[in-house]
């Protein structure tokens, strides 16, 4: 409602004054939607599910028990098909899941039964487990390998120091020498050393002893930086340099980067009297094509 609060002043120039079209024109209100376009743009919920339920995740059909997607209440599938949403159907009436289907399949065989996916496929579906937030599955699969070893090798790693950082710098450097060079491969070297005390054949013997009983300042003497692009150590563990080789060719590997690597010596870095470096030192090659 508009509120006149004085005269409005005639315009002594007929051309001057509004029409009384014009003005309906700019105060018109905005036209409310009707019945038909409400209902379009909001569905009514909450939304009915039959007891049997045709599924299409991604294009791969699938049919189950309401009952089954409801097993674990704590799920994504338990809250998609609890009512509260809408799911959209295909042109068959099937609820439309917009997910990759190929492991949804192992997906409803655990709800349905406990049952677990073969080894092969047991990365991927825990991965679909996490997206679907099935938390009892997760504790299964993360029980068998090849997640048990995995818990244990990231167990290790943890005990690298910049360890994910270094694999970055590798492939950056080995990507860049590519480059430059215009070459289907780069190498590079990786020094891979457990122990930061050197060792060299006279204290080989007596180096769990000699490596407790050096001062701060004398410590400070085998320190250096050996002459390699990328250096992963020390650490402490029982997993020895190799343990370490194949993890970071594993790493390296799933990233679909392919490595190989032999051991080309050793740093020669004379340190002090007769001590040397003696780290093992190896060269990488990194394939692009």
């Amino acid at each position: 409602m508009v509120v006149v609060t004085g005269q409005n002043k005639v315009s002594a120039n007929p051309d001057d004054a509004m029409s009384s079209s014009d003005a309906e024109d700019d105060f018109q209100e905005p036209a409310t939607p009707t019945a038909t376009q409400a209902g379009q743009a909001l569905p009514l919920l909450p939304q009915q599910f039959p007891e049997v339920v045709p599924l299409n995740v991604g294009g791969m059909y699938f049919t189950t028990r309401l009952s089954t997607l409801r097993r674990y209440e704590d799920t994504m599938l338990a809250a998609m098909f609890s009512g509260r949403h809408y799911i959209p159907t295909d042109a068959e009436g099937r609820y439309f899941i917009d997910r990759d289907g190929t492991y949804f399949g192992d997906i409803l065989n655990f709800l349905r039964s406990g049952d677990l996916p073969p080894r092969e496929r047991v990365r991927s579906v825990y991965k679909e487990a996490q997206y679907y937030s099935i938390g009892p599955l997760l504790d299964n699969l993360e029980d068998i390998q090849p997640l048990k070893g995995e818990k244990v090798r990231q167990a290790f790693l943890g005990l690298m120091p910049y360890y994910k950082d270094h694999l970055e710098r590798i492939i950056e450097i080995a990507k860049l020498r590519a480059m430059q060079r215009k070459a289907r491969f780069a190498k590079l070297k990786v020094c891979v050393f457990k122990e930061e005390m050197p060792i060299t054949p006279y204290e080989c013997p007596h180096f769990n002893s000699l490596r407790f009983e050096r001062s701060e300042s004398e410590t400070k003497l085998f320190e250096h930086h050996c002459e390699v692009d990328v250096s992963f150590g020390p650490w402490e563990a029982v997993a020895d340099v190799y343990d370490l080789l194949h993890c970071i060719v594993t790493d390296l590997s799933d990233r679909g980067i392919t490595v190989d690597h032999q051991c080309i010596g050793v740093c020669d870095k004379h340190l002090i009297n007769h001590y040397y470096c003696k780290r093992p030192i190896y060269e990488f090659k990194i394939t692009w094509w």
